[in-house]
């Protein structure tokens, strides 16, 4: 492709890695509720349970996890997140082939997947930052972005296939598989990892713990956007399962109109994706997070107007269309923005601290909206998260303080 950056061998294989791991998670996409569903006959509360307790379980257990990586290499710690996770995951098929699988052993593997998810993510943008040039780190995240919505596209539906073909544990199979061959391509990456220096005290103390957020909290840049993360984020995630049982429930639509209303639009992150490094170049950092995180905003609430029939699957892909577009091109940006602003010897926490946040604040928030949806009904709960998301915007930060150059090094990385 004309214009088209070469990041060098060790990121393509980083890349690789990242994407056979998408595209698995793709393809065993909503795995959990299935086998629970369909293997074990749990009901509704235990499907829930399984969603909510496995995400803030493992986000608590993935507490410790930031700090304790901060001074190791991050490759070997990507390696093993890779292998707890295939293991996991392998465990699933392997009982349910002897029919010894329960109900407690999927929420215990939700749990380590969970944890192991956010410390993968923490030691992969720490070890992204020292492996491509500073530059270049927008180009880096943008590709990882259009990979994530690629796989959201495409996995999803030949999960759904598969899963009619081979039975309800073939997805998690694939998924598993996927990590491991993601272990490989990381180790395949190659090069000499320079251990990090700890200048504090040798062991990790209980304060360490809470340092990420300390750091997060204490940074005038990165706090805003903290807030503004975890919110934005809890409360999209929180209107799912609404939407969910407006549209199958109370509005009629079949489970196929209610899939492809939700996975055609997310050709708009791959969109999204493609255009934000070409529109930082041209406006700046700041200003396209600034009015691209506020747009993301206005969309969710039309989602409470949705109707029956063919209006309300046109009205419901328009507006994740604008959402996922929006998603898809600030998701990039705010994480080159994190990279930049995190001091070299903070940055594992910081992300580790950030993704257990916005974990926890997913789960607090899907347990409050279905009490609220439970009072009022789903579509005036989905109104109203629509309603507070519109303030969500207020929380970003108003002044420019990405590092000076920032704009000029985007432009000269097209010329």
């Amino acid at each position: 492709m004309k214009g088209r950056r070469a990041l060098g061998r060790r990121f393509g294989w980083l890349w690789a890695a990242f994407a056979v791991s998408s595209y698995g998670t793709g393809f065993g996409f909503g795995a959990f509720p299935l086998i629970a569903i369909l293997v074990l006959h749990s009901g509704p509360t235990q499907v829930a349970a399984l969603a909510a307790a496995g995400r803030a379980v493992g986000a608590v257990v993935a507490v410790p996890l930031g700090p304790w990586m901060e001074f190791r290499r991050k490759r070997p710690v990507m390696i093993a997140m890779d292998l707890i996770r295939f293991a996991a995951l392998m465990s699933v098929p392997a009982a349910f082939a002897f029919g010894r699988l329960s109900f407690a052993q999927l929420l215990a593997v939700s749990v380590v997947v969970a944890a192991a998810d956010i410390a993968f993510k923490a030691a992969s943008g720490a070890y992204l930052k020292s492996l491509v040039p500073p530059e270049d780190l927008l180009v880096a995240n943008g590709r990882f972005e259009s990979t994530t919505w690629t796989s959201i596209v495409v996995g999803p539906p030949l999960g759904g296939a598969a899963i009619g073909m081979f039975g309800p544990v073939t997805t998690m199979v694939a998924d598993a598989v996927s990590y491991l061959l993601s272990a490989l391509g990381i180790r395949a990456v190659g090069g000499t990892e320079t251990r990090p220096a700890r200048a504090a005290a040798p062991r990790l103390r209980a304060g360490d713990l809470l340092e990420g957020w300390r750091y997060i909290l204490g940074h005038r840049t990165l706090r805003p956007l903290f807030l503004n993360s975890i919110v934005v984020n809890g409360l999209i995630m929180a209107s799912e399962p609404l939407i969910a049982v407006l549209m199958l429930s109370r509005l009629g639509f079949a489970p196929w109109q209610y899939g492809l209303a939700f996975a055609a639009p997310c050709i708009g992150g791959l969109i999204g994706s493609r255009v934000a490094h070409p529109l930082v170049a041209r406006f700046g950092q700041h200003k396209v997070m600034l009015v691209v995180g506020a747009l993301r905003a206005c969309w969710p609430i039309g989602l409470a107007f949705v109707q029956p029939g063919i209006p309300g699957i046109v009205l419901v892909i328009a507006v994740q269309l604008g959402l996922v577009t929006c998603c898809g091109l600030f998701n990039p940006v705010l994480a080159t923005y994190r990279l930049e602003h995190a001091d070299p010897d903070r940055v594992a926490r910081t992300l580790s601290a950030w993704s257990v946040s916005s974990s926890l604040s997913i789960a607090a928030l899907t347990a409050v909206w279905g009490v609220v949806a439970a009072v009022t009904g789903p579509r005036i709960a989905i109104a109203l998260a629509g309603v507070v998301l519109l303030a969500t915007p207020l929380l970003l930060p108003r002044r420019e303080k990405a590092p000076r150059g920032m704009g000029e090094q985007a432009a000269a990385s097209l010329t």
